[in-house]
């Protein structure tokens, strides 16, 4: 699900004590007092339904591979276009799941919009659509958006899906069974925006919600709870066994505290909202958005024309290698997740990575300030591979990370433009002039002795670790390391000079050139999770073509791919540089679409050949 604002107790997730403190009045008025929004009371013994316990087990869980690897980003809720944050996460996630399709592995990279609840449907009813209507328009715009940005993801599940609505049911009936649901009323102030229940104390003077501004609503409501209570020991467990389960370490620490702190069951049922699913037997209650939406991960498993069943679909790569998400969503997916899939008996995933958030120019971003970043204008000033270069590459990866346009041009030009497609082109330039554009030299006869080779196999193996471990800005540092040394070693051996010594210097030379394209060669296979289409352009340049790029393994990381007789391309720039350029030079490009650009006075014209 998108992002939402974390307080005292997560978002739409109202919740109570553990079931044993409910035994008595004097411990409901307690219940009372702790949650500050009313009084709860259950008006019967029989409106509280319970089922036996049972032990949880793995025995559900899908078969372990060690060559396959499962990853998603969060369902993104559609009651608003994508934004950058959305696209940051999703960036990342293509990064990592290219990296392990290099490592051979059997990706399955899911995303995927969540498209239930109260607030969808007041976004739709402020449009004039139909809740499904409006799903539909803004689930495209993320395909839109993903295509646009590069990004190769396997599965797209929509919570509107029929096949997700039967699995949701198939596992609210296995959490029925293991005595985890109940009945409870439930009475409190609520905001719609947030499709949460609101402490009073966090209400403004009007008894309005402190972040939308809007007044929030009594509520009494008949809900069903999870009895997230009964995993309190089972968490603490996890956590203890698997210290790997959350990402960044700091990370851990907070849902360390959050367990210790006592966990208290959650609703997982709205009364008063009609779109959503229904809860089995009770057409009157809808499934909470929350709820709903994290089982798309395991339903975005199943294949079309497969029996629609959470079974099948746990089958299929349950359970998942990585959930990436913002780290305002972490409650859900480290707590309230495990406890779910405990329940129902399934495995929980390997591991929760939670990143930090972006900021524009070291503020917060927001359409009030007038300071939001579009990634859709990004891309269609600068191209995909400079956003998704700039954001991996800047932001270190779990830290919160900021976008300044002028470090963003000064950035991609230094690195790309200058660093490698700099580096490439001359190379070819002096090819082209010296050799006829054909490599005299394989690349293993050219580095015998040369001392850059090692630079580039270490490099190359640190690259190899930070993406092994989610540092995806130390594993773009580390290949631009390789370039660094690339750019150093041509000028110091200056082969421009040498070829007009003749003889054996120039014979130099020419080696020089076959070393320097070997290491942009392996240059493009390394950074190739991150700016694909920069990638593949040096590879075709190089002689490849685009069938053997895109069939490129880690593999090729490995030193001696060229042979001695390949014909390369005439040079031609890979990155060009972007150029921040005046009102007036831009009015006289295109006059009147940049006319009515807010972005005007900072463009350029071609971000790649």
């Amino acid at each position: 699900m998108a992002a939402r604002a974390l307080f005292s107790a997560p978002p739409g997730f109202y919740s109570i004590p553990p079931l044993s403190s409910l035994t008595s009045r004097a411990h409901r008025a307690v219940l009372s007092h702790h949650l500050h929004v009313g009084p709860l009371s259950f008006s019967s013994s029989s409106h509280r339904r319970r089922c036996h316990y049972r032990a949880c087990t793995d025995e559900s869980k899908g078969p372990t591979n060690s060559d396959s690897f499962v990853l998603t980003t969060p369902l993104y809720y559609v009651n608003a276009p994508p934004h950058m944050g959305s696209a940051y996460t999703t960036i990342a996630a293509d990064a990592i799941a290219r990296f392990q399709r290099l490592l051979g592995k059997k990706v399955i990279f899911i995303t995927g919009t969540d498209e239930h609840g109260e607030k969808i449907a007041s976004a739709a009813e402020a449009n004039n659509r139909s809740p499904r209507e409006h799903c539909d328009t803004v689930a495209q715009s993320y395909r839109t958006l993903w295509s646009d940005l590069q990004i190769e993801y396997d599965k797209f599940i929509r919570t509107t899906d029929q096949k997700h609505e039967k699995v949701v049911k198939d596992f609210y009936a296995r959490v029925l069974d293991s005595g985890d649901i109940y009945r409870a009323d439930y009475e409190g102030l609520y905001c719609v925006n947030c499709e949460e229940y609101k402490d009073e104390k966090e209400l403004t003077e009007n008894k309005c919600c402190p972040v939308h501004l809007k007044p929030c609503l009594l509520r009494k409501e008949d809900n069903y709870f999870f009895a997230l209570s009964k995993y309190q020991s089972k968490m603490e467990e996890l956590l203890t066994n698997n210290p790997e389960f959350v990402k960044p370490s700091f990370r851990l620490n907070e849902v360390q505290s959050w367990i210790k702190s006592g966990l208290r069951d959650f609703s997982i049922s709205r009364a008063s909202v009609e779109w959503g699913i229904p809860v089995p037997n009770d057409t009157k209650q809808t499934i909470y958005v929350w709820f709903d939406a994290l089982l798309g991960y395991i339903s975005a498993l199943l294949e079309t024309g497969e029996n629609p069943d959470l079974q099948t679909a746990v089958s299929s790569g349950w359970p998942a290698s990585l959930h990436l998400i913002g780290k305002d969503i972490l409650r859900f997916h480290a707590v309230y997740w495990p406890a779910m899939l405990m329940s129902a008996g399934l495995g929980v995933p390997k591991m929760v990575f939670g990143h930090g958030f972006l900021t524009k120019d070291g503020m917060k971003m927001g359409k009030s300030l007038g300071n939001t970043l579009e990634p859709t204008d990004l891309v269609n000033r600068f191209g995909a591979d400079a956003v998704r270069y700039f954001f991996l590459r800047e932001v270190e990866f779990g830290n919160d990370g900021d976008y300044s346009e002028e470090r963003f041009i000064n950035i991609v030009n230094a690195h790309l433009a200058n660093t490698i497609g700099n580096l490439l082109n001359r190379t070819l330039g002096l090819l082209k002039k010296n050799c006829e554009s054909t490599l005299p030299f394989s690349s293993t006869e050219a580095a015998e002795g040369i001392g850059l080779k090692s630079t580039v196999e270490k490099s190359v193996e640190m690259a190899r670790h930070h993406y092994e471990n989610l540092a995806l800005s130390s594993a773009c540092e580390s290949v631009l390391d390789i370039g660094n040394a690339g750019n150093l070693y041509i000028d110091e051996r200056a082969p421009w000079s040498c070829f007009k010594k003749g003889g054996e210097t120039a014979e130099m030379a020419a080696k020089d050139l076959v070393v320097i394209l070997e290491t942009l060669r392996i240059m493009a296979v390394a950074l190739s999770p991150v700016a694909p289409s920069l990638c593949a352009r040096i590879y075709t340049q190089l002689g490849f073509t685009e069938d053997q790029f895109k069939s490129i393994t880690w593999a090729d990381t490995k030193w001696g791919m060229l042979q001695a007789g390949q014909k390369t391309m005439d040079p031609k720039p890979v990155f060009a540089r972007i150029e921040i350029k005046t009102e007036e030079e831009l009015q006289e490009v295109v006059p009147k679409a940049v006319k009515s650009s807010k972005n005007a006075s900072r463009t350029q014209g071609m971000v790649g050949a």
